[in-house]
C-alpha cells in the first residue's frame, strides 16, 4: 500500500530499523533513534543495490517518488543509478574546480605573495564583493562578455566607476590565467575594453600653480606642530614618493653621503626596490632630523609609539591644520605636483615615470630603465629641488596671501 504523509509523520521508532514501503523499490527506513531515511532498492545483473535519496522531511514524499522514477528511467536506458550518481558528482567537482571563483582564487594564491599586502587584500576583497556573488560559481569557459558587463555595471551603479574598471582588469588577469592553465580559451573581459565610461582623470587634489606652490612651501616651513611632522612635510615635495613610502622610511635605507635612498621592494607597491636620488635640500632636511630620530628605526616615528612609523593620517591632518582643505591639497598630491610640472618643463617622460615608481610590466624593460635613467633622475631631482626653492623664496619675498592654485588630479 503506498505511503501517505500522515503515515510517515506518525511512524514511530522501534527497537530495530523499520521499513515502510511505498512501491517501485522506494521505502522509508525509520531508525531506532527516530531518523527517517529514504531508500531506493533495485537490482543490476541480479545483484540487489540500495541508493540513499535523503532524509524526511527535508525530502518530501513527492520528492522521493520523483527521484525513484528518475532512477527507474535510467535503468530502462541501461544505466546503473549508483554509477550515474558517481559520474554526476565527479562532473560537479570538475565544474567547481573550473568555476570562475576557483580559478580566481588559484590565480590570487599564485600571485599575491609578490604583492603588497594592502594590494593583495583589496584585490581579493573586490572579487569577493563584486564578482563571486554573481558569476563565481559559473564555469569560467562559459562566461560571456554581456554577462560580465552586467556584473561590472552593478559596481558602476553604486557610484564606484573606478572600482568597476579595476575589477574588469582583475577579471582579465584571471581569464588569461585560465587560458594558460587550460580552463578556458578566451578572455571576455578584453572584449569589454571601452564598454564602461572612462574614469575622470585623477583622484588626488594637488596644487600645480607655481605661485601657489611657493605659498604652500612657505607654509610647510612655518608649520608649528611636531618637528618630525614638519620635516616630513618639507621632504615630501622633494622626493614625491607615495605617502606610505615616506612615513615608513627607515634610517637604514639612506646613504646621506652618497645622497641616495633605497626603498626595499617589500615597502613598494610594485614590490621592486626603488631608488630615490636625494637633492642637496633633501639631505639637509634629513641631517636636521637625524639628531632627533637617528637612533631609532624609523625616520618619522609615531607620536604614541616610537617603535612604529608615523600615522597614515598625520600629513593630511597637518595640511588641514595649515588651512589646505582636502579638495585643494593632500599628501599624495605632491606626486601630482611633480609629475605635472616636470612634464611641463620638458624632462624625459620615462625618467619621470621611473622616479614616480610607476610599474613597468616588462621586467627586462624595467631593469633597463633603472640603469638608463638613474643619472638623468639625479639631475632632475636636484633641478626640481632648486626650482621649488626658488618658488619658496619668491613667495617669502612677496609675502603674498596663500593661493589655492589650480588643481591637478592623478
Amino acid at each position: 500500500m503506498p505511503l501517505t504523509d500522515v503515515a510517515i509523520r506518525n511512524a514511530k521508532p522501534a527497537a530495530r530499523p523499520l521499513k515502510l514501503f511505498d512501491g517501485g523499490g522506494l521505502f522509508l527506513l525509520v531508525t531506532p533513534k527516530g531518523s527517517k531515511w529514504w531508500r531506493f532498492k533495485y537490482r543490476v545483473n541480479g545483484k540487489e543495490k540500495l541508493l540513499s535519496l535523503g532524509v524526511y522531511p527535508e525530502v518530501s514524499l513527492k520528492d522521493a517518488r520523483e527521484a525513484r522514477d528518475a532512477h527507474r528511467k535510467l535503468m530502462k536506458s541501461g544505466l546503473d543509478p549508483a554509477v550515474h550518481r558517481k559520474v554526476q558528482k565527479a562532473a560537479a567537482v570538475a565544474r567547481a574546480a573550473n568555476s570562475f571563483e576557483a580559478v580566481a582564487r588559484e590565480w590570487w594564491t599564485k600571485h599575491s605573495p609578490r604583492w603588497a599586502k594592502s594590494h593583495s587584500d583589496r584585490t581579493l576583497r573586490r572579487l569577493e564583493r563584486d564578482v563571486f556573488p554573481w558569476v563565481g560559481g559559473r564555469p569560467i569557459a562559459e562566461i560571456t562578455p554581456p554577462e560580465l558587463l552586467t556584473v561590472l555595471r552593478r559596481t558602476e551603479a553604486r557610484g564606484a566607476l573606478e572600482t568597476a574598471h579595476r575589477v574588469r582588469r582583475t577579471c582579465s588577469d584571471v581569464f588569461r590565467y585560465g587560458i594558460a592553465t587550460g580552463r578556458t580559451e578566451r578572455d571576455p573581459a578584453a572584449d569589454l575594453l571601452g564598454a564602461l565610461p572612462p574614469v575622470r582623470s585623477g583622484r588626488f587634489p594637488a596644487i600645480t600653480d607655481p605661485a601657489a606652490i611657493g605659498d604652500l612651501l612657505r607654509a610647510l616651513d612655518g608649520y608649528q606642530g611636531s618637528v618630525v611632522t614638519r620635516c616630513a612635510l618639507r621632504l615630501a615635495p622633494l622626493v614625491f614618493v607615495r605617502p606610505g613610502e615616506l612615513r615608513g622610511a627607515e634610517w637604514a635605507e639612506f646613504d646621506l653621503d652618497c645622497a641616495m635612498w633605497r626603498i626595499p621592494g617589500k615597502r613598494m607597491k610594485s614590490r621592486n626596490e626603488h631608488l630615490v636620488p636625494l637633492s642637496r635640500q633633501a639631505v639637509e632636511v634629513l641631517r636636521e632630523l637625524h639628531p632627533l630620530t637617528g637612533r631609532r628605526r624609523h625616520v618619522f616615528p609615531g607620536v604614541r609609539s616610537t617603535d612604529r612609523a608615523m600615522s597614515s593620517n598625520t600629513l593630511n591632518a597637518a595640511l588641514r591644520r595649515l588651512g589646505y582643505e582636502k579638495d585643494v591639497m593632500v599628501a599624495h598630491g605632491f606626486r601630482s605636483m611633480a609629475s605635472t610640472l616636470l612634464n611641463e618643463q620638458g624632462w624625459n617622460r620615462d625618467a619621470i615615470e621611473r622616479q614616480l615608481a610607476h610599474a613597468e610590466r616588462d621586467e627586462t624593460r624595467a631593469a633597463y630603465h633603472r640603469a638608463q635613467y638613474l643619472e638623468e633622475r639625479r639631475r632632475m631631482m636636484q633641478a626640481w629641488a632648486d626650482y621649488l626653492e626658488g618658488l619658496r623664496e619668491r613667495a617669502s619675498s612677496s609675502a603674498s596671501p596663500r593661493a589655492s592654485g589650480r588643481q591637478a588630479r592623478t
